[in-house]
């Protein structure tokens, strides 16, 4: 199954929250923006944990990531209308943008994203 993974969908399979096994049963063939899996890492640095750990846990994960090019930054600066509402964040509008580009159902954990779903024009997949 091809699916865009937000931070916040990774974060919860990793913390072991609601919703973490569905989001493990769709890893592969998963794609994910560098700036969304940088969110990712960041909430473990921020915890405290060292980067060789951080790195240990996130290199492993069947997930592809993706660039963020010009394109993908100007989509995602172009869906700002759509999700400021919302109060969805830079990240959020990477993933959207990736998920819009490449035809594909966004994952996160933030119920809000249905939301703006049909205005951003990207099918949303709330995990829990």
């Amino acid at each position: 199954m091809s699916i865009v993974l937000d931070a916040s969908a990774v974060l919860t399979m990793l913390l072991g929250e609601k919703g973490a096994r569905k989001v493990e049963g769709a890893l592969a063939g998963s794609r994910m923006s560098v700036v969304n899996m940088a969110e990712v890492a960041s909430h473990f640095h921020k915890l405290g944990m060292p980067d060789e750990q951080v790195d240990q846990m996130l290199r492993p994960l069947p997930i592809e990531l993706v660039p963020a090019d010009a394109a993908l930054a100007r989509e995602a600066a172009r869906l700002r209308r759509h999700t400021v509402e919302g109060g969805l964040s830079l990240g959020d509008r990477f993933c959207l943008a990736l998920a819009k580009r490449d035809v594909l159902p966004a994952w996160t954990a933030d119920r809000q994203w249905k939301d703006i779903a049909e205005a951003a024009d990207v099918k949303v997949v709330v995990i829990r």
